[in-house]
């Protein structure tokens, strides 16, 4: 691809991902723009949130969290994720049944069938009813009063298979331990919606957040079938626009034109802007590092520049890049160290 065309595309995800202009004004607006936001990493996650919100605070995203203005649970491909409260229903029984189908072999070696799951299921809603939160070795305990085996593996599928089945989510953070509470009394107005519905939603949500993007990359992000993707893209009536011979789908018809100049940003390990394509040879102007994926990124002018990390109370930044930075270029990673310092000490 040209250099022009990467910068368009590059310019127009900027954008849509809320990282060149951030206008969203709640940590929930930011998660509900996205439909799904990775948070494999907790702390590192509340910062991808955060800096979409214009003087938004470490402490405003943690409440948030606790308060269950966005929750956390295991979702699509599947891996942690914050979504909505709103969303969770729909998401989880759209694509719930693809990661069940992926773990089959796994439930099976594991002596997990369809009976032990309900039970599982009927055990945990019980020991979570009337405002409970519990972490997941407290849901261990209540599993093995009633005689059900929860050993590490077996009790990991045993929440994810509650969580797929929008039943339990994140409570809040208890000390330095995540708790678990259910989606009824969490998330007591999600809706659910039919299938079509939720296809064209996710689909809506995944390129007015993320677009341009290709159908592999939507494929990558959800975890729908190529099919499921296709017809996705259709229900949602969205734009196609080839730029530089490749097909791309946007929420819009709107071209962008090229990266603003001198732009910087501290993105965290599985940021949306990185994570969330399956091609990602646009970021990179070279072969990307193995581990590129497991480490934080700097991001200057849309492009990888390096990795990054901070000091314990976030007001020191350490980068490591080999690109020759500009005198404007230093000043804008300057202003991006300056707001995470920021965020970290509201």
């Amino acid at each position: 691809m040209s250099a022009a065309a990467c910068s368009r595309v590059l310019a127009a995800r900027l954008r849509n991902q809320r990282l060149a202009r951030p206008i969203a004004s709640s940590a929930t607006e930011v998660v509900a723009w996205f439909g799904a936001v990775q948070a494999q990493e907790y702390g590192p996650a509340r910062w991808g949130v955060g800096q979409r919100v214009k003087g938004l605070t470490d402490a405003d995203v943690a409440r948030a969290f606790d308060a269950g203005d966005i929750l956390r649970t295991h979702a699509m491909r599947p891996t942690w994720h914050f979504v909505a409260p709103a969303d969770i229903r729909w998401l989880q029984a759209l694509t719930g049944p693809r990661v069940r189908a992926a773990s089959a072999s796994v439930l099976r070696a594991n002596e997990l069938d369809a009976r032990v799951l309900s039970r599982s299921r009927a055990v945990i809603a019980r020991a979570l009813e009337g405002g409970t939160f519990l972490t997941r070795q407290e849901i261990r305990a209540a599993l093995a009063r009633a005689r059900i085996i929860a050993s590490t593996q077996r009790l990991a599928y045993i929440v994810m298979d509650a969580e797929l089945e929008a039943l339990i989510c994140s409570g809040p953070v208890r000390g330095k331990q995540f708790t678990y509470a259910l989606v009824d009394e969490r998330a007591p107005r999600a809706a659910a919606k039919d299938r079509d519905d939720a296809l064209g939603e996710l689909a809506r949500r995944y390129f007015q957040s993320h677009g341009p993007a290709t159908v592999r990359d939507f494929v990558w992000w959800s975890g729908l079938t190529v099919r499921e993707a296709r017809l996705s893209i259709e229900i949602a009536r969205l734009v196609k626009r080839a730029d530089d011979g490749v097909e791309y789908w946007n929420a819009t018809g709107a071209r962008a034109s090229g990266v603003e100049a001198a732009s910087a940003h501290l993105l965290p390990i599985y940021d949306e802007y990185v994570n969330a394509y399956r091609d990602r040879g646009l970021l990179f102007t070279a072969s990307p590092p193995a581990d590129v994926l497991f480490m934080h990124y700097l991001i200057v002018d849309g492009r990888y520049a390096g990795t990054w990390k901070s000091s314990a109370d976030g007001s020191a930044i350490t980068t490591s890049t080999g690109a020759r930075l500009s005198a404007a270029q230093k000043a804008a990673l300057d202003q991006a160290a300056r707001r995470y310092a920021a965020f970290q000490a509201g």
